[in-house]
Protein backbone atom coordinates (compact mmCIF):
# COMPACT_ATOMS: atom_id res chain seq x y z
CA UNK A 1 0.00 0.00 0.00
CA UNK A 2 1.28 3.66 -0.63
CA UNK A 3 0.84 7.13 0.72
CA UNK A 4 0.51 9.47 -2.31
CA UNK A 5 3.09 12.43 -1.20
CA UNK A 6 5.19 14.37 -3.14
CA UNK A 7 7.37 14.61 0.20
CA UNK A 8 8.46 12.71 3.22
CA UNK A 9 7.00 14.70 5.88
CA UNK A 10 3.39 13.63 6.40
CA UNK A 11 1.44 16.75 7.08
CA UNK A 12 -1.68 14.16 8.75
CA UNK A 13 1.14 13.33 11.58
CA UNK A 14 0.73 16.86 13.02
CA UNK A 15 -2.61 16.84 13.40
CA UNK A 16 -5.30 15.30 15.97
CA UNK A 17 -7.60 15.12 13.02
CA UNK A 18 -8.32 16.31 9.46
CA UNK A 19 -10.46 17.41 7.35
CA UNK A 20 -13.87 17.92 7.94
CA UNK A 21 -13.75 15.50 10.63
CA UNK A 22 -12.03 18.38 12.68
CA UNK A 23 -15.60 19.65 13.33
CA UNK A 24 -16.62 20.38 16.78
CA UNK A 25 -19.31 17.51 17.33
CA UNK A 26 -22.54 18.64 16.74
CA UNK A 27 -24.08 17.92 20.14
CA UNK A 28 -21.13 20.11 21.63
CA UNK A 29 -21.73 22.38 19.26
CA UNK A 30 -25.32 22.93 20.25
CA UNK A 31 -24.62 23.28 23.98
CA UNK A 32 -21.95 26.14 23.18
CA UNK A 33 -24.11 27.95 20.92
CA UNK A 34 -27.00 27.87 24.00
CA UNK A 35 -25.10 29.70 25.89
CA UNK A 36 -25.08 32.29 23.32
CA UNK A 37 -26.67 35.72 24.07
CA UNK A 38 -28.95 37.09 21.56
CA UNK A 39 -28.33 40.31 19.25
CA UNK A 40 -30.38 42.89 17.05
CA UNK A 41 -30.65 40.82 13.58
CA UNK A 42 -30.97 43.64 10.64
CA UNK A 43 -33.87 43.25 7.98
CA UNK A 44 -31.42 42.81 5.26
CA UNK A 45 -29.84 39.65 6.99
CA UNK A 46 -31.75 37.06 4.83
CA UNK A 47 -29.96 34.11 5.91
CA UNK A 48 -27.97 33.54 9.80
CA UNK A 49 -27.27 30.97 11.98
CA UNK A 50 -30.87 29.88 13.06
CA UNK A 51 -31.39 26.81 10.89
CA UNK A 52 -27.19 26.16 10.39
CA UNK A 53 -27.28 26.86 6.63
CA UNK A 54 -24.13 26.43 4.89
CA UNK A 55 -23.42 30.55 4.50
CA UNK A 56 -24.75 33.84 5.82
CA UNK A 57 -27.02 35.95 3.41
CA UNK A 58 -27.16 39.67 2.65
CA UNK A 59 -29.44 41.56 0.95
CA UNK A 60 -27.96 44.34 -0.84
CA UNK A 61 -30.79 45.44 -2.95
CA UNK A 62 -33.09 44.54 -5.26
CA UNK A 63 -31.07 42.15 -7.47
CA UNK A 64 -28.32 41.28 -5.10
CA UNK A 65 -27.72 39.13 -2.06
CA UNK A 66 -24.12 38.91 -0.32
CA UNK A 67 -23.46 35.13 0.53
CA UNK A 68 -20.19 35.15 3.08
CA UNK A 69 -18.80 31.73 4.44
CA UNK A 70 -15.71 30.31 5.61
CA UNK A 71 -14.04 27.09 5.96
CA UNK A 72 -10.82 26.11 7.45
CA UNK A 73 -9.29 22.89 9.02
CA UNK A 74 -6.25 20.50 9.13
CA UNK A 75 -4.52 17.73 7.19
CA UNK A 76 -6.81 15.40 5.49
CA UNK A 77 -3.98 14.10 3.53
CA UNK A 78 0.00 14.64 3.44
CA UNK A 79 0.38 15.88 -0.04
CA UNK A 80 0.73 19.69 0.45
CA UNK A 81 -0.85 20.51 -2.93
CA UNK A 82 -3.56 18.12 -2.82
CA UNK A 83 -4.51 19.47 0.96
CA UNK A 84 -4.74 22.92 -0.30
CA UNK A 85 -7.10 21.84 -3.01
CA UNK A 86 -9.44 20.01 -0.83
CA UNK A 87 -9.73 22.75 1.65
CA UNK A 88 -10.61 25.36 -1.10
CA UNK A 89 -13.25 23.19 -2.44
CA UNK A 90 -14.66 22.56 0.69
CA UNK A 91 -14.57 26.72 1.44
CA UNK A 92 -16.89 27.57 -1.77
CA UNK A 93 -19.26 24.67 -1.49
CA UNK A 94 -20.83 27.01 1.00
CA UNK A 95 -21.64 29.27 -1.71
CA UNK A 96 -22.50 26.96 -4.19
CA UNK A 97 -24.51 25.11 -2.03
CA UNK A 98 -27.22 28.39 -1.22
CA UNK A 99 -27.52 28.78 -5.13
CA UNK A 100 -24.85 31.62 -6.11
CA UNK A 101 -21.60 32.27 -7.90
CA UNK A 102 -18.64 33.09 -5.87
CA UNK A 103 -16.83 36.30 -6.33
CA UNK A 104 -13.77 35.96 -4.31
CA UNK A 105 -11.83 34.46 -1.37
CA UNK A 106 -9.49 35.14 1.57
CA UNK A 107 -6.53 32.81 2.37
CA UNK A 108 -7.08 31.52 6.53
CA UNK A 109 -3.22 30.28 6.83
CA UNK A 110 -1.78 29.05 10.19
CA UNK A 111 1.48 27.06 10.40
CA UNK A 112 4.03 25.31 12.26
CA UNK A 113 6.70 27.34 10.94
CA UNK A 114 9.92 26.23 12.23
CA UNK A 115 8.84 22.61 11.32
CA UNK A 116 7.13 22.93 7.86
CA UNK A 117 9.32 23.56 5.17
CA UNK A 118 8.49 26.77 3.24
CA UNK A 119 8.25 25.15 0.15
CA UNK A 120 5.44 22.95 2.08
CA UNK A 121 3.72 25.59 2.91
CA UNK A 122 3.90 27.19 -0.12
CA UNK A 123 2.41 24.39 -1.65
CA UNK A 124 -0.96 24.62 0.07
CA UNK A 125 -1.08 27.88 -1.00
CA UNK A 126 -0.61 26.99 -4.43
CA UNK A 127 -3.56 24.28 -4.34
CA UNK A 128 -5.99 26.75 -3.28
CA UNK A 129 -4.84 28.63 -5.76
CA UNK A 130 -5.46 26.49 -8.39
CA UNK A 131 -9.30 25.59 -7.49
CA UNK A 132 -10.30 29.28 -6.74
CA UNK A 133 -8.94 29.95 -10.71
CA UNK A 134 -10.82 26.56 -11.35
CA UNK A 135 -13.94 28.76 -9.75
CA UNK A 136 -12.72 32.20 -11.83
CA UNK A 137 -12.27 33.90 -8.27
CA UNK A 138 -9.24 35.63 -7.16
CA UNK A 139 -7.78 35.10 -3.90
CA UNK A 140 -7.68 38.97 -2.81
CA UNK A 141 -6.07 38.66 0.88
CA UNK A 142 -5.62 36.60 4.10
CA UNK A 143 -4.24 36.13 7.36
CA UNK A 144 -1.74 34.14 8.22
CA UNK A 145 -0.21 32.65 12.14
CA UNK A 146 2.29 30.43 13.70
CA UNK A 147 0.48 27.66 14.68
CA UNK A 148 1.14 24.49 16.83
CA UNK A 149 -0.90 22.31 13.82
CA UNK A 150 -1.26 23.11 10.01
CA UNK A 151 -4.76 24.80 9.10
CA UNK A 152 -5.64 26.04 5.80
CA UNK A 153 -9.07 27.13 4.37
CA UNK A 154 -10.49 30.56 2.79
CA UNK A 155 -13.34 32.58 3.39
CA UNK A 156 -15.64 33.22 0.09
CA UNK A 157 -17.73 35.73 -0.93
CA UNK A 158 -20.54 35.47 -3.06
CA UNK A 159 -23.66 36.85 -5.15
CA UNK A 160 -27.18 35.80 -5.63
CA UNK A 161 -30.51 37.30 -6.81
CA UNK A 162 -32.65 37.63 -3.96
CA UNK A 163 -35.24 35.72 -5.02
CA UNK A 164 -32.89 32.73 -5.56
CA UNK A 165 -31.69 31.70 -2.58
CA UNK A 166 -31.97 28.32 -1.67
CA UNK A 167 -31.85 27.86 1.72
CA UNK A 168 -31.48 24.20 3.43
CA UNK A 169 -34.92 24.54 5.67
CA UNK A 170 -37.75 24.65 2.83
CA UNK A 171 -38.30 21.43 2.11
CA UNK A 172 -41.37 20.33 1.40
CA UNK A 173 -42.96 16.84 1.56
CA UNK A 174 -43.42 14.67 -1.00
CA UNK A 175 -40.13 16.13 -2.33
CA UNK A 176 -37.15 13.94 -3.34
CA UNK A 177 -33.79 13.72 -2.22
CA UNK A 178 -30.52 13.88 -4.62
CA UNK A 179 -27.14 13.57 -3.81
CA UNK A 180 -24.68 14.60 -5.80
CA UNK A 181 -21.26 12.98 -4.85
CA UNK A 182 -20.86 9.33 -3.04
CA UNK A 183 -20.25 9.13 0.56
CA UNK A 184 -16.97 7.93 2.17
CA UNK A 185 -14.32 10.20 2.29
CA UNK A 186 -13.79 10.21 6.11
CA UNK A 187 -13.44 6.19 5.79
CA UNK A 188 -10.86 6.98 3.18
CA UNK A 189 -9.55 9.46 5.15
CA UNK A 190 -8.83 7.14 8.21
CA UNK A 191 -7.27 4.06 5.94
CA UNK A 192 -5.09 6.58 4.45
CA UNK A 193 -3.95 8.20 8.06
CA UNK A 194 -3.01 4.34 8.57
CA UNK A 195 -1.53 3.56 5.90
CA UNK A 196 -3.80 1.16 4.32
CA UNK A 197 -5.04 3.45 1.07
CA UNK A 198 -3.87 2.01 -2.02
CA UNK A 199 -3.20 4.33 -4.73
CA UNK A 200 -6.97 4.12 -6.71
CA UNK A 201 -8.18 4.36 -3.79
CA UNK A 202 -6.43 7.78 -3.06
CA UNK A 203 -7.43 8.59 -6.38
CA UNK A 204 -10.85 8.56 -6.09
CA UNK A 205 -10.99 10.19 -2.83
CA UNK A 206 -8.63 13.32 -4.14
CA UNK A 207 -11.09 13.46 -7.40
CA UNK A 208 -14.03 13.12 -5.12
CA UNK A 209 -12.79 16.44 -2.76
CA UNK A 210 -11.60 18.67 -5.64
CA UNK A 211 -14.80 18.70 -7.53
CA UNK A 212 -16.58 21.65 -7.32
CA UNK A 213 -20.14 22.09 -7.14
CA UNK A 214 -20.72 24.43 -9.66
CA UNK A 215 -24.02 22.67 -10.62
CA UNK A 216 -25.71 24.60 -7.22
CA UNK A 217 -25.58 27.75 -9.01
CA UNK A 218 -28.05 26.24 -12.11
CA UNK A 219 -29.78 24.34 -9.21
CA UNK A 220 -30.88 27.99 -7.60
CA UNK A 221 -32.83 29.11 -11.21
CA UNK A 222 -34.31 25.23 -11.30
CA UNK A 223 -38.06 25.56 -11.32
CA UNK A 224 -39.34 22.56 -8.15
CA UNK A 225 -35.83 22.91 -6.53
CA UNK A 226 -36.98 23.76 -2.52
CA UNK A 227 -33.95 23.55 -0.63
CA UNK A 228 -30.11 22.64 -0.88
CA UNK A 229 -27.03 21.96 1.57
CA UNK A 230 -23.62 20.23 1.46
CA UNK A 231 -22.41 17.15 3.37
CA UNK A 232 -19.81 17.70 5.25
CA UNK A 233 -18.68 17.11 8.73
CA UNK A 234 -21.64 15.92 10.01
CA UNK A 235 -22.09 13.05 7.51
CA UNK A 236 -25.60 12.85 5.56
CA UNK A 237 -27.31 11.85 8.34
CA UNK A 238 -26.28 15.24 10.13
CA UNK A 239 -26.82 17.69 7.54
CA UNK A 240 -30.31 16.10 6.41
CA UNK A 241 -31.76 16.52 9.98
CA UNK A 242 -31.14 19.91 9.81
CA UNK A 243 -32.86 20.20 6.58
CA UNK A 244 -35.94 18.61 8.34
CA UNK A 245 -35.80 20.53 11.34
CA UNK A 246 -35.38 23.74 9.50
CA UNK A 247 -38.36 22.87 7.72
CA UNK A 248 -40.59 20.89 10.32
CA UNK A 249 -40.38 17.78 8.15
CA UNK A 250 -39.44 14.39 8.30
CA UNK A 251 -37.34 12.40 5.57
CA UNK A 252 -36.88 8.32 4.65
CA UNK A 253 -33.49 7.08 2.95
CA UNK A 254 -33.23 4.05 0.97
CA UNK A 255 -29.40 2.69 1.99
CA UNK A 256 -29.48 0.56 -1.42
CA UNK A 257 -30.00 3.71 -3.32
CA UNK A 258 -26.61 6.14 -1.41
CA UNK A 259 -23.75 6.17 -3.62
CA UNK A 260 -20.65 5.13 -2.05
CA UNK A 261 -16.94 5.54 -3.29
CA UNK A 262 -14.89 2.61 -4.40
CA UNK A 263 -13.88 0.66 -1.50
CA UNK A 264 -15.27 2.52 0.66
CA UNK A 265 -17.60 -0.89 1.99
CA UNK A 266 -14.68 -2.85 2.48
CA UNK A 267 -12.55 -0.55 4.12
CA UNK A 268 -15.50 -0.08 6.48
CA UNK A 269 -16.44 -3.19 7.10
CA UNK A 270 -12.38 -4.11 8.04
CA UNK A 271 -12.46 -0.94 10.47
CA UNK A 272 -11.26 2.27 8.55
CA UNK A 273 -13.59 4.39 10.39
CA UNK A 274 -13.16 7.84 12.58
CA UNK A 275 -13.40 8.91 16.05
CA UNK A 276 -16.33 11.87 14.16
CA UNK A 277 -18.58 9.05 12.67
CA UNK A 278 -19.06 8.01 16.75
CA UNK A 279 -19.34 11.14 17.82
CA UNK A 280 -21.93 12.37 14.95
CA UNK A 281 -24.22 9.70 16.06
CA UNK A 282 -24.17 9.91 19.57
CA UNK A 283 -25.16 13.66 18.87
CA UNK A 284 -28.04 12.85 16.33
CA UNK A 285 -28.96 9.17 17.01
CA UNK A 286 -31.78 9.03 19.03
CA UNK A 287 -33.37 11.30 16.14
CA UNK A 288 -32.93 8.16 13.69
CA UNK A 289 -34.68 5.35 12.89
CA UNK A 290 -32.80 2.31 11.47
CA UNK A 291 -34.64 -0.38 9.74
CA UNK A 292 -32.61 -3.05 9.43
CA UNK A 293 -28.90 -1.64 9.01
CA UNK A 294 -25.98 -2.92 10.29
CA UNK A 295 -23.34 -0.62 12.62
CA UNK A 296 -21.53 -0.09 9.67
CA UNK A 297 -23.88 1.29 7.17
CA UNK A 298 -24.60 3.74 10.32
CA UNK A 299 -20.97 4.69 10.51
CA UNK A 300 -21.46 5.78 6.76
CA UNK A 301 -24.24 7.41 7.25
CA UNK A 302 -22.74 9.65 9.86
CA UNK A 303 -18.92 9.21 8.33
CA UNK A 304 -17.84 13.12 8.02
CA UNK A 305 -17.52 14.78 4.31
CA UNK A 306 -14.58 16.87 3.63
CA UNK A 307 -15.55 18.72 0.57
CA UNK A 308 -19.06 16.28 0.38
CA UNK A 309 -22.22 16.46 -2.95
CA UNK A 310 -24.85 18.99 -2.40
CA UNK A 311 -27.85 17.24 -1.04
CA UNK A 312 -31.01 18.45 -2.86
CA UNK A 313 -34.94 18.56 -2.33
CA UNK A 314 -37.08 19.23 -5.10
CA UNK A 315 -40.19 18.47 -6.34
CA UNK A 316 -40.98 14.88 -8.15
CA UNK A 317 -41.26 16.52 -11.16
CA UNK A 318 -37.67 18.13 -11.35
CA UNK A 319 -35.94 15.20 -10.72
CA UNK A 320 -34.62 14.28 -14.51
CA UNK A 321 -33.76 18.01 -14.66
CA UNK A 322 -31.83 18.28 -11.74
CA UNK A 323 -29.73 14.54 -12.41
CA UNK A 324 -29.31 15.59 -15.99
CA UNK A 325 -27.70 18.81 -14.50
CA UNK A 326 -25.74 16.55 -12.58
CA UNK A 327 -24.29 14.27 -14.54
CA UNK A 328 -23.60 16.89 -17.90
CA UNK A 329 -21.53 18.80 -14.49
CA UNK A 330 -19.32 14.80 -14.75
CA UNK A 331 -21.53 13.87 -11.73
CA UNK A 332 -21.98 10.75 -12.46
CA UNK A 333 -22.78 8.69 -9.24
CA UNK A 334 -25.75 11.54 -8.78
CA UNK A 335 -29.05 9.73 -7.44
CA UNK A 336 -32.03 9.64 -5.79
CA UNK A 337 -31.73 8.71 -2.42
CA UNK A 338 -34.88 9.61 -0.46
CA UNK A 339 -37.69 11.45 0.59
CA UNK A 340 -39.36 14.35 2.47
CA UNK A 341 -42.33 12.84 4.40
CA UNK A 342 -44.61 14.35 7.00
CA UNK A 343 -43.06 14.21 10.70
CA UNK A 344 -41.71 15.67 13.35
CA UNK A 345 -37.33 16.18 12.46
CA UNK A 346 -36.73 12.56 12.74
CA UNK A 347 -35.17 10.47 9.70
CA UNK A 348 -35.71 6.82 8.79
CA UNK A 349 -33.60 4.54 7.01
CA UNK A 350 -34.15 1.52 5.17
CA UNK A 351 -32.52 -0.86 3.09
Amino acid sequence: MTNKSETPIRLTSFSHGGGCGCKIAPGVLSEILKKSTGFPVPAALMVGIETSDDAAVYKLNDEQALIATTDFFMPIVDDPYDFGRIAATNAISDVYAMGGTPIMALALVGMPINQLPLDVIGKVIQGGESICAEAGIPIAGGHTIDSVEPIYGLVVLGLIHPSKVKRNADAKVGDKLILGKPLGVGILSAALKKQALDDAGYASMILNTTKLNKPGQALSAMHGVNAMTDVTGFGLLGHLLEVCRGAGVGAQLKMSQIPLLPQVQQLAEAGYITGASARNWAAYGHDVQLGGITSVQQALLSDPQTSGGLLVSCDPAAVPAVLELFRNGDFLEAAVIGDIVAGTSTVKVIL
